[in-house]
């Protein structure tokens, strides 16, 4: 693990800003190192106001999008909702579809069948809504680069919007109206929304045309904050407003569909991280398992009873999923072992038998493993599909890019895509793939790196200090729960491996003999002849709560130790 502590900003600043907002230093430089340098900011970042969210009219295309639907709305004109099969693609559009339907009934939803039709607009669903009488589709989370189903989708006089947040070709399709922050000629001020984000800007467009206020869409939040955290985007500017009511949603008066899931488990208030590893995995099942219309359908369901049942169909899915992922990565790390790939600059493995619907679960895991980037290709009908996964600082959609000429069609972000090619050109790739890689990343990002805010003594670890580092939540990318690194610590002699196997460790330490503070390393059990040596030792950790027979505590949570 590289250490790396963020540097410290000027004392001067520290010192003018923990005076204005009567802080002490600390605080006010964990605001400074995350861009926070005036008052105003820091209300604005601790006290988000829906009211500070962008006229979404200020999007490339917003207006005609919003002016053809109200034509199709007047002209009794079937809409098809259509969205990727994923966690932000389904959330997408189970929040158009609902809002559409609450005052239009014609209205359905589409979802592509992950190993029919793969990823994206499709020409299934075009041949779909040709035969079903829909003359306009707005897609969701996808279809900034299906040029030629667009083109397809005209000549059966069927129109698109597209609302869309990932990177553009150099030519934009032939739709209505494109909806993508991150369109060159878009000048809106935030370029970081995801796929769901761009449709509540619509929703919100379009309330405004009806004299509805951005209070009467705090409802479609719930979907909107599991998106955000899901696709792992900057919790920064609007999506930080978004996420933070958002939660409340969840927290409060959550859609049934989120009900039916949250009732089971033993939580009373979840945070964003929750959302990503308990809500989210279970709605990506769907799609990964058997079809993403099973999650639109459990988040559009009003009858308690019937969502309930979607909920445990779904349980099941998420159960299945995590059995096969298990399985697939372990036969993937064999492979890099039996081709004696341990050394390279990127794990490329490929089974034709692998369930497409867990692959970029399968990548993540050996980024885990290997730390490099990574890509797990399966068959998908006559050709291969891959997921690629990447390390922090290293943009993997420009290494597909250096690689293009053995890729048929592939998208995605810096940090995660998805191609699909011939079966006879994966050999090519896979050597093109690392020499691209090779030449162009920089050694150290190969190596895990943890960021830490800054040097703490045990002492300054208060439940004052606690409330206040709550309160920045939600964390994410741009907003990363504080991280501390404390020095000269020592063991009282209470360290200790818990769990299966003593995978884990369970420290008591104290600091110059007077602040004393236990600890808990998940799957840092290795570690625990460090703190037993009797000599001091550095920590890595954020701050938690650990809650025990109805006492809360503070404690350190571990990431690692030198």
């Amino acid at each position: 693990m590289r250490w790396t502590i963020k540097p410290k900003p000027k004392q001067e600043d520290i010192g003018i800003l923990a005076n204005e907002l009567q802080v002490d230093d600390l605080v006010a430089q964990l605001l400074l190192q995350r861009g926070i340098t005036t008052f105003v900011e820091a209300k604005s970042f601790f006290r988000p106001q829906l009211s500070e969210l962008h006229d979404p009219f200020l999007m490339k295309d917003m207006d005609i999008a919003v002016n053809r639907i109200e034509e199709a709305i007047g002209n009794g004109e079937n809409i098809l909702v259509f969205g990727d099969y994923d966690v932000d693609g389904t959330t997408a559009v189970a929040l158009l579809s609902s809002y559409l339907l609450s005052y239009y009934p014609n209205v359905a939803t589409y979802i592509p069948d992950r190993y029919d039709e793969g990823y994206g607009v499709s020409f299934k669903g075009i041949d779909f809504a040709e035969d079903n009488g829909f003359s306009l589709i707005v897609a969701l989370d996808c279809g900034v680069k299906a040029i030629d189903k667009v083109d397809y989708a005209k000549e059966k006089n069927i129109d698109f919007i597209i609302c869309d947040h990932h990177r553009p070709g150099t030519i934009l399709p032939n739709a209505i109206a494109v909806l993508d922050p991150k369109r060159k000629d878009c000048s809106y001020p935030y370029d970081e929304l995801c796929g769901c984000g761009v449709g509540f800007k619509l929703i919100q467009a379009l309330g405004s045309r009806r004299g509805e206020t951005i209070d009467d869409l705090v409802y479609y939040l719930d979907l909107v904050a599991t998106a955000i955290g899901a696709d792992i985007v900057p919790i920064t500017g609007e999506n930080r407003i978004l996420a933070y009511y958002g939660l409340q949603v969840i927290n409060r008066q959550p859609r049934i569909g989120f009900k039916a899931i949250i009732d089971q488990l033993n939580k009373k208030e979840l945070t964003i991280t929750d959302v990503v590893f308990i809500i989210a995995p279970r709605i990506n099942a769907a799609g990964r398992m058997k079809h993403g219309q099973h999650a639109v359908n459990l988040l559009t369901e009003t009858n308690m009873d019937q969502a309930i049942k979607f909920a445990l169909e779904i349980e099941k899915f998420n159960t299945d999923r995590r059995g096969l992922d298990q399985e697939i990565t372990q036969e993937a790390l064999v492979q890099i072992q039996e081709n004696e790939e341990e050394e390279g600059f990127t794990s490329v493995v490929y089974k034709d038998t692998w369930h497409k619907g867990v692959i970029g679960i399968v990548a993540s895991r050996l980024t885990e493993t290997y730390y490099r980037p990574t890509l797990v290709f399966t068959k998908s009908g006559n050709k291969l599909a891959a997921s690629a996964r990447s390390v922090k600082g290293f943009d993997v959609y420009n290494a597909l890019e250096g690689c293009a000429d053995y890729i048929e069609q592939f998208g995605g972000h810096k940090y995660a895509a998805g191609l699909t090619m011939l079966e006879e050109q994966y050999l090519n790739f896979k050597h093109q793939f690392e020499k691209v890689v090779k030449e162009s990343i920089d050694p150290q990002l190969l190596i895990p790196e943890i960021t830490i805010d800054t040097i703490i003594e045990l002492k300054e670890i208060t439940p004052k200090l606690m409330r206040i580092l709550k309160q920045f939540a939600p964390f994410g990318p741009g907003n990363m729960s504080p991280v501390f690194m404390a020095e000269n610590i020592n063991d009282t002699g209470y360290a200790k491996g818990v769990g299966a196997n003593a995978a884990h460790l369970k420290i008591s330490v104290v600091q110059q003999d007077r602040y004393k503070i236990d600890g808990i390393g998940f799957n840092m059990g290795e570690k625990l002849s460090l703190v037993t040596s009797r000599k001091p030792f550095n920590a890595v950790f954020s701050i938690d709560e650990n809650e025990w027979q109805g006492n809360v505590s503070l404690q350190l949570k571990l990431k690692d130790i030198k």
